[in-house]
This record gives C-alpha cells, sequence and structure tokens, in this order.
C-alpha cells in the first residue's frame, strides 16, 4: 500500500530529549500503521457492498477509490505545511480526529441513503488518513540513527500491510455476511454503520492516547540560505519524471485489481464465490505483498533492483493474462499472486526515481507522493472499461501499466539528466 510522507529535503530535523525512549514512541506508531493500512483495504469490501445496494456500474462504484486516492493529491501539500506548523505529534492526533470524523459520516449517510453522501465521508476520512501518513513517515525516519531510517520505515510498513491482510476478514464478517437479499437497499446500506462506528472510536481513542503520551520532540532546523539558491528543478530529470509515471501506474493498477477482486471472484465464470466468501480471498492478495516484501529485500542484496523490479512487472503481466484468459480457480489464484509481484515496487520505483537527484531530491520526492493519484484514475477508467467490454476483459489496463514498470526497471530507470 502506497505512502505519503513530507519530502525529505524538508526534513532538517533538530532532536531534543535524545535521551527519550524511542523504543516506546516507535512501539505506538506502529498502530498507525496499522490502522490506515486496514481502513485502505475496507474500500475493497465497501466497492462490491456500495455498488449492490445503490445499483451502481463499475465506472460509479470506482468513484469510492477516486475520492480516497483524490484526497492524498488535494491534501498532502497543505498537509505537509501544516504538520512543519503544528509538528508531528499534533499532525498525528488531528489526522486520527477528522479520519475519524469520516468514520462517524457514514452513519448518516446510511440513514438517509445517499451515495454522494458516503463519497465525501470517505473523503474526510482519507483526508485525516493523508494528514497522518505525512505526520507518522517522517517522525519514524527522525526517531533514531539516519543509518536505520529505512529499517525502521519498513518495519512499521510490516505493520500497515499486516492491517491490509486482517480487513478483508473484518469487512466480510460485519458488512457482507450481515446482508440478506430479503432487506431493503435501506437496510443493506445501514450494515455499514456499525464497522465504521467501530472504526471511529478506536481512531478517537488512538487520538487521547497520542494526545496524552509524551513523544520526543522534533523541531524543524531553520533552512539553509543555500537551500534557498537551488538552481534547475528535478523535472529536467528523465529517471524521476519516467519514475513519477511509473508510481502514478503502479498505484493505479494495484488499487484497480484490488477494487474488482471480489467483483472477479463472485463471477459464475471465475469462481462463482458469494460476496461475503470472496471478500476473504483479498487477504491472500495483501498477504501476497507483505510476505514479498520480505523476499524482495533479501534478493535486492544480491541482483541490481532494476532488474528485480522488471522481473517482477513482468511475472504480474504473466499472472493478469492467465487471469483473463482463463476461468475457474486457475485464474483466481493468477490474480491473486499478483499481490506478490507488488510487494518490492513502489519502495523500488521510488527510491530509483530520487537516485542522483542531489539538492533536487525534496521536490523529486513531493513529485512522486503526488503520483499515488493514479489509485484514483486507473481504477475508474479501469471501471468504464469493465461497462462496456467486461469486467475480465477490462484487466488489461493493468497489463499497459506492469509494462510501463518492467521498462521503467530495465530502461528508464537509469539516472539521465536533461539539464540545459
Amino acid at each position: 500500500m502506497a505512502s505519503v510522507s513530507i519530502q525529505p529535503g524538508e526534513l532538517e530535523p533538530v532532536k531534543k530529549n535524545d535521551n527519550d525512549n524511542y523504543a516506546f514512541a516507535l512501539t505506538s506508531l506502529t498502530s498507525l500503521f496499522f490502522m490506515w493500512g486496514f481502513i485502505t483495504c475496507l474500500n475493497d469490501i465497501l466497492i462490491p457492498h456500495l455498488k449492490g445496494v445503490f445499483d451502481l456500474t463499475y465506472s460509479q462504484a470506482m468513484l469510492i477509490q477516486f475520492c480516497f486516492f483524490g484526497a492524498y493529491f488535494l491534501v498532502s501539500i497543505p498537509a505537509g505545511a501544516l504538520v512543519k506548523r503544528i509538528g508531528f505529534q499534533k499532525g498525528i492526533v488531528l489526522g486520527l480526529i477528522i479520519a475519524a470524523v469520516g468514520c462517524l459520516g457514514f452513519y448518516p449517510a446510511a440513514l438517509i441513503h445517499s451515495y454522494a453522501v458516503f463519497l465525501f465521508a470517505l473523503f474526510i476520512l482519507a483526508s485525516g488518513i493523508t494528514i497522518l501518513q505525512v505526520s507518522a513517515n517522517p517522525y519514524v525516519s527522525i526517531l533514531g540513527k539516519p543509518e536505520t531510517a529505512s529499517s525502521r520505515l519498513n518495519l512499521t510498513q510490516a505493520f500497515n500491510s499486516l492491517g491490509t491482510t486482517i480487513a478483508p476478514f473484518f469487512g466480510a464478517y460485519l458488512i457482507l455476511e450481515q446482508v440478506a437479499e430479503s432487506m431493503s437497499a435501506s437496510q443493506q446500506a445501514e450494515s455499514v454503520q456499525l464497522p465504521y462506528l467501530i472504526l471511529a472510536g478506536m481512531l478517537l481513542m488512538l487520538a487521547a492516547i497520542f494526545a496524552y503520551i509524551k513523544l520526543p520532540t522534533v523541531e524543524y532546523a531553520q533552512d539553509s540560505q543555500e537551500n534557498h539558491n537551488i538552481s534547475g528543478s528535478a523535472w529536467q530529470y528523465r529517471h524521476l519524471v519516467l519514475g513519477a509515471i511509473g508510481i502514478f501506474v503502479y498505484v493505479g493498477a494495484e488499487v484497480a485489481i484490488g477494487s474488482f477482486l471480489v467483483s472477479f471472484l463472485n463471477d459464475p465464470n471465475i469462481a462463482g464465490l458469494e460476496e461475503s466468501h470472496a471478500a476473504k480471498y483479498i487477504a491472500y492478495f495483501w498477504g501476497g505483498a507483505m510476505v514479498g516484501r520480505f523476499i524482495g529485500a533479501a534478493v535486492m542484496q544480491k541482483l541490481p533492483a532494476g532488474k528485480v523490479l522488471a522481473f517482477s512487472a513482468m511475472v504480474a503481466v504473466i499472472f493478469i493474462a492467465s487471469a483473463m484468459m482463463t476461468s475457474g480457480h486457475i485464474a483466481m489464484w493468477s490474480i491473486l499472486l499478483v499481490g506478490f509481484c507488488n510487494s518490492i515496487m513502489f519502495p523500488t520505483i521510488f527510491s530509483l526515481a530520487i537516485t542522483g537527484l542531489g539538492k533536487h531530491t525534496s521536490q523529486g520526492s513531493g513529485i512522486l507522493c503526488l503520483a499515488i493519484v493514479g489509485g484514483a484514475i486507473i481504477p475508474l477508467i479501469q471501471g468504464v472499461l469493465a461497462d462496456n467490454l467486461g469486467l475480465q476483459n477490462s484487466f488489461f489496463l493493468p497489463i499497459i501499466c506492469y509494462l510501463f514498470i518492467a521498462f521503467y526497471g530495465l530502461s528508464g530507470s537509469k539516472p539521465v539528466s536533461n539539464k540545459a
């Protein structure tokens, strides 16, 4: 699952209270990574549920991801400026409160049976998650020695993956399994009220905890005059621009596949599973990404990252092609195994794209974070394709995305500056 952070070039921290217990702070922060992975993955349950409740087309159902990931694009930069002003800990508390307000919005949305209100509540929820990520990701990087920042982020991201693996079971039981065909559409819509009220309560409880506990204080150092006089732009680096496209299509493909999984497995030609049963298989998709992350980290100690990225992308293409051209359990497991291929893609594309940017690393990182908006746009396009060409045929769009990622790993990621 993609993450947003403050641009690293902006982080020139001065640490206070160096004797504070960083282990306690990091343990507390892992709960946040778990929560936003959990909440984001619930969209994959929400999409087929609301599609049935409101009798939506695939493209209309994909507005759920459009509103959710659109918030990343619109809120990440203002959130960075806000967190820089109020600090990381207050940013975490504010993000949790806003996310809780979004969850609470599901209650009136179900009562008045309004899809538009559901979408608005999702946007508020995603805005809170964005502020949370912008606060927590760099904070984890700062808490400890700089040389171990990457390992700390990988550890906390593992808890994010754990959240995405568990969420399908929670959503299947509390949302999909509570729906009966004899229920009216309004009654079916109300099945989301309890789960999201529970989430709101958990988020508010975490907000209270993070408002109360004492975390190590971090302040920004004053910007140096040198940083104000940086010439040129990150846009002059071809591998950065292509990397931004890579992030865009990767996040878009990953989110699109996850969004269509329940509907795909529900298809009589594929597995014919009931939605509540199919939802539990989403755990294999996201769980594969969690397992693959550990394997990929070991493999990339021996092999070039670009080649590993290209290999993973081509295997994903083979799996998706198999899912398109076959049926039954072969198609089912082919699409689920794409999750394993996704595991190393986001961090690998990100790291390759910012290689050699020097003083432009801050701007380059910001460009890559904004490219996460692919999670809003690619699923919507695939929804239109599914409405017109059929669900199984629509998966040629993720194939195009992974082919670009393979190209980027082999060729596009090689640092080239287009300096004038």
